[in-house]
């Protein structure tokens, strides 16, 4: 089937007219097409942070419910994942499989002895962490590190976390870092991490440092804020401060690490967790519409290595009957979705 893609593309809003031949975008001149699809054009969405497989935190990796839910995330217009932390080590298909998202994993978590959740994730010994953390990153391409755990935790220090990331970059990896609380977080910049998950607790004075440095931040800010009033209604004390505090700080700080350059892509830190509540989320902290929609489209493609509506890569698409900039809700309502080349979803008719 010969299709036929055209309308304004995001970012520039610029025509787009690509026809698709053996599953990449092509600009052959065709007279006729089997297939024409008009509207709103994203490269795609792309959930940065996200953990399939699995119900709840410690189960075991469950190959038929991580399939489910990749399916269903390609409906949603999600075409790529990474998952910084999986329970088990996924099937071969997992990354190969052009019905689902593209993906990248880090493997398992790799936490301290005594921290981290139950079921999950690797303990390693200080000694041992950059020959795993490296090990692991010559695996999938990334590892991740639990950089700070409990509130009462012991963080892993800045040296261990510099020879983390020496050790891994010079196998050609890229390190992923949990962190929730400041003394992580300051280890995990000064040391020149690729990405930091959360980032809750961010010394806002390192935010110059981690532009620099290229470091992205991932702030999963809609899951803090989705279960913040539950925890406001538990008990008084530091651990309910420490959450509270930090998820009413968290949209400060990620409009501040914008200003100051810092690179912004959208997690969800779920599977069924919509990566357009997390967008709607960036944006309510003073991001622009067009750069809320970057962070989990063209943006987050660029980190992860993929191209975004390029001849003769692979044709991936989501195209939409309005402009998203001027209703970002539009965002969870594909009219089409084109996955390496097919059509993944098509608009219902009534």
């Amino acid at each position: 089937m010969l299709i036929r893609v055209h309308g304004p593309a995001l970012p520039t809003g610029e025509i787009f007219d690509a026809v698709i031949v053996d599953g990449l975008w092509s600009e052959e001149d065709f007279l006729f097409s089997d297939l024409e699809i008009n509207g709103w054009v994203l490269p795609g969405l792309v959930d940065v942070h996200t953990h399939p497989g699995t119900k709840k935190p410690g189960d075991e990796l469950d190959e038929k419910l991580l399939k489910e839910q990749m399916l269903a995330m390609v409906q949603s217009g999600i075409l790529a994942i990474r998952s910084p932390g999986l329970a088990g080590t996924p099937p071969d298909w997992f990354s190969n499989d052009n019905e689902l998202p593209k993906s990248f994993n880090a493997g398992p978590w790799l936490a301290k002895p005594g921290q981290f959740i139950s079921g999950w994730g690797r303990r390693v010994a200080t000694s041992d962490f950059p020959a795993v953390a490296a090990a692991q990153a010559g695996v999938s391409g990334w590892c991740k590190i639990i950089v700070d755990w409990g509130i009462d935790d012991e963080p892993i220090s800045l040296e261990v976390m510099q020879n983390i990331v020496t050790a891994v970059h010079a196998a050609g990896g890229r390190v992923a870092a949990h962190s929730q609380q400041s003394a992580g977080s300051t280890a995990a910049i000064v040391a020149g991490v690729d990405s930091l998950e959360h980032g809750m607790w961010l010394n806002p004075d390192l935010l110059d440092q981690m532009a620099s440095n290229g470091t992205v931040l991932v702030p999963t800010l809609k899951v803090f804020q989705s279960a913040v009033d539950r925890v406001r209604e538990k008990t008084a004390g530091p651990k309910q401060d420490w959450y509270v505090q930090g998820t009413d700080r968290h949209p400060g700080l990620i409009k501040s690490a914008f200003d100051a350059g810092v690179l912004i892509l959208a997690g969800s830190d779920s599977a069924d967790f919509s990566i357009v509540a997390e967008v709607l989320a960036l944006a309510d902290t003073g991001i622009t519409p067009l750069e809320a929609i970057a962070s989990a489209s063209w943006r987050a493609r660029e980190f992860l290595g993929l191209a975004s509506l390029k001849v003769g890569t692979a044709a991936d698409a989501v195209i939409y009957a309005e402009d998203p900039r001027k209703n970002l809700a539009i965002l969870a309502h594909p009219a089409w979705v084109i996955r390496a080349g097919k059509v993944a979803r098509r608009p219902i008719l009534g």
